[in-house]
């Protein structure tokens, strides 16, 4: 997206949702395209690996160091080469090197490449990447939108997702899938878009 497609589609979410509106008058302007991640698909997958159920800044020390043992790249074989004992001096739990080594032997048989997932739809993406280990659908949802530039993904299972609806509609409890479905409905074809500002609504005070 350029700034004239998040200037329209901010623009359409405003129309569509007043509530979410007045959230986007509040945070500004996006700026989702400074948040891509970079690299390929084995990178990508790994980091969302890594970063499940730990906080932004214990994941971010822990990926820095796990990616500090492929001075010259990260790469498949390097991975499954590296003994588990080392992935657990870098702070990698037992559970998560099983997945990030299970990741690595996919893409050595075959996984394919960002360019060739890029075509795709995003439901034939989520269903292709969910068969291998520890990857579910939310790190699904966060590769098509941090790293596919998908406009309209909505990942209902995320808990700052699920706390920005909350706060916003003042509502007494996280609300289920049901209704962030429900909810989220006003928001295609831009819900990656108000998934952002959801999550940008937990830092306003």
């Amino acid at each position: 997206m350029n700034k004239l497609d998040y200037a329209i589609a901010t623009q359409a979410l405003k129309s569509a949702d007043p509530k979410l509106g007045a959230i986007i008058d509040q945070v500004g302007v996006c700026t989702l395209d400074q948040a891509q991640h970079l690299g390929g698909l084995l990178d990508s997958l790994a980091r969302s690996i890594i970063y499940q159920q730990l906080s932004t800044k214990s994941a971010t020390a822990i990926y820095h160091r796990f990616l500090q043992l492929y001075p010259s790249g990260m790469n498949a074989e390097a991975i499954l080469d590296t003994p588990d004992e080392i992935l657990r001096q870098v702070g990698l739990s037992r559970q998560k090197i099983i997945y990030v080594k299970d990741l690595a032997q996919n893409v050595l048989t075959g996984l394919p490449t960002l360019e060739e997932l890029q075509p795709l739809d995003d439901e034939t993406i989520i269903q292709t990447l969910t068969k291998i280990k520890g990857i579910g659908r939310w790190t699904v949802q966060m590769l098509l939108i941090f790293r596919l530039h998908r406009w309209d993904v909505l990942p209902v299972d995320d808990l700052g997702v699920r706390s920005g609806i909350r706060r916003i509609y003042e509502l007494d409890e996280l609300p289920d899938r049901k209704t962030v479905m429900k909810i989220g409905q006003a928001w295609k074809p831009y819900s990656t878009i108000a998934s952002w500002y959801l999550w940008r609504s937990l830092e306003i005070s």
